[in-house]
């Protein structure tokens, strides 16, 4: 007999649908009929295996290496000591949005209804999330292979009354205050949490997921920028437009290749056209960009479809489905780790372009024979020799970043857990390549802009244009351009943030 796998039926069908659906001002739907139906019956489903006298995993057997061992008879002693023992996370509280979507991974996947968890309990924990309610959780300490146990611990915990939660202040800044404090302050008493409760709300790839899914968009953004960005920068050198004709894409059938040069064209200066003093062919970081980017658009659209089933299926242990406890490893998050390598190649990829593209414009050989490093004072100035050597040490750094984390995999819990993801790890290390990769986007920005004011060409383009001209004027004697690298960094996120807005209600 052949089994057809399909997918639960999504409640966000896209990446951006689910950053909107764990917003600050967002809220949880209420369970409605179907969903406690489900919730109700996956719990009837334990109860029954339960009273049958079955080992269940966590409930009636200790975790992990100790399922040899009997669980304690009190269920909430099981589950308090679970979170308990795993509350051993380190380091930085990852960022209150992404707090926010982990706690929204959860609730998700345990009101599909193949959890055994109680419809009354959901309701709780949803109640607290739509009040604002967000535990503050450590981004270290988890190998993503039975979940993301020790962060997951910390937001149970925190909604124990044990730790730390965000605040969100009349400004919109978060502050940290004790969980206790915070959940005083909603009127709520800490929450009990049973063992199975414990064990779904702890054996999900939920934190991973979240960081993995802000990197993405991330990601996204920056190639829609740097694409933006080539368009600026061949106007400004008169570079042969032919290279992001659609007639390319459509010979070699790269869906990325096309939106990529659709948008360049897009951005373009009206009637571009080759400069009688630019070769045919420029070099490969002006010409290929289309080549580059598209397969870099195409990778996170796959990478997409992959983080939006995790957001929106069930990954915990032991699961019910029709009518039976079974027990396996839907907690493993291995499509969220290799989701996260393969987002790290891109960045890269992104980001060592952006690299290239401001080293053509410090070239006199391939800036049109301005001055080295675009200084209007050579010898007397540098001009963006500083802002090159930096973009150089990003980059790099970002290759140290990027090395992929599912190579790192060392057994652990007494050989249990002998094959792991590392899957937050890698998130984690992503999204430190992300600022760095930004802040490259924004040293090309910057020789842009000083390209401009040097040369005369672009200097009415409008827009970002205008604003990048407003925050790095034009360099008449060396000055200290760190604060610039930021701001255009700032101005050209935005920027490409507004234009990928567009483009999706166009």
């Amino acid at each position: 007999m052949t089994t057809t796998v399909t997918a639960e039926k999504n409640t966000a069908d896209s990446l951006d649908a689910v950053i909107r659906a764990a917003g600050w001002d967002a809220a949880l739907p209420e369970c409605g009929p179907g969903d406690r139906e489900r919730m109700q019956e996956s719990q009837d489903v334990l109860a029954k295996a339960l009273a049958s006298d079955q080992d269940v995993y966590g409930i009636t057997r200790g975790f992990g290496p100790l399922v040899a061992f009997q669980a304690d008879s009190s269920h909430e002693q099981q589950g308090s000591g679970l979170i308990a023992h795993l509350g051993t996370g380190q380091g930085d509280p990852l960022a209150p949005e992404v707090c926010r979507l982990v706690v929204w991974i959860r609730l998700n996947s345990m009101r599909k209804g193949h959890s055994g968890v109680s419809p009354d309990f959901w309701d709780g924990l949803a109640e607290l999330w739509n009040r604002g309610f967000t535990p503050v959780i450590p981004r270290e300490g988890t190998v993503s292979a039975s979940g993301d146990l020790q962060p997951l611990a910390h937001a149970a915990l925190a909604y124990a009354g044990v730790g730390e939660a965000w605040q969100r202040t009349e400004d919109g800044t978060f502050t940290v205050v004790p969980a206790a404090e915070a959940l005083r302050a909603l009127g709520v008493e800490p929450i009990v949490w049973p063992a199975r409760e414990a064990l779904a709300f702890v054996n999900g790839t939920s934190v991973g997921l979240a960081v993995a899914v802000h990197n993405h968009a991330e990601v996204a953004r920056m190639v829609r920028a740097v694409a933006g960005l080539t368009a600026r920068m061949a106007g400004l050198l008169g570079s042969n437009p032919e290279a992001y004709e659609p007639g390319f894409a459509h010979v070699r059938g790269q869906r990325g290749q096309l939106t990529v040069a659709e948008w360049i064209r897009a951005d373009l200066p009206a009637g571009a056209e080759r400069a009688a003093d630019r070769p045919l062919q420029e070099p490969y970081s002006v010409r290929c960009v289309p080549q580059i980017l598209g397969a870099v658009q195409d990778q996170l659209d796959f990478i997409e479809q992959v983080l939006c089933r995790e957001a929106n299926g069930t990954t915990d242990n032991p699961i019910c489905f029709e009518g039976e406890v079974l027990h396996g490893g839907n907690f493993h998050a291995m499509p969220v780790g290799l989701s996260s390598d393969q987002t790290a190649l891109c960045l890269q990829q992104v980001a060592y372009l952006a690299d290239r593209q401001l080293s053509l414009l410090c070239t006199p050989t391939t800036n049109g024979e301005l001055a080295p490093m675009l200084t209007p004072r050579p010898g007397s100035g540098s001009g963006l020799a500083g802002v090159q050597l930096s973009a150089t040490s990003f980059v790099a750094k970002i290759r140290q970043l990027c090395y992929p984390a599912s190579l790192t995999t060392l057994p652990t819990n007494g050989g249990n857990q002998d094959h792991v993801p590392m899957a937050l790890n890698g998130a984690n290390s992503v999204s430190e390549a992300v600022k760095l990769a930004w802040l490259t986007i924004g040293s090309l920005a910057l020789g842009l802009t000083q390209y401009s004011a040097l040369t005369g060409r672009g200097t009415s383009g409008g827009g970002l244009w205008d604003e990048l001209a407003r925050v790095s004027p034009p360099l008449d004697r060396d000055r200290p351009l760190a604060a610039e690298v930021r701001a255009a960094r700032d101005a050209v996120s935005r920027a490409a943030a507004d234009w990928l807005e567009e483009e999706r209600s166009s």
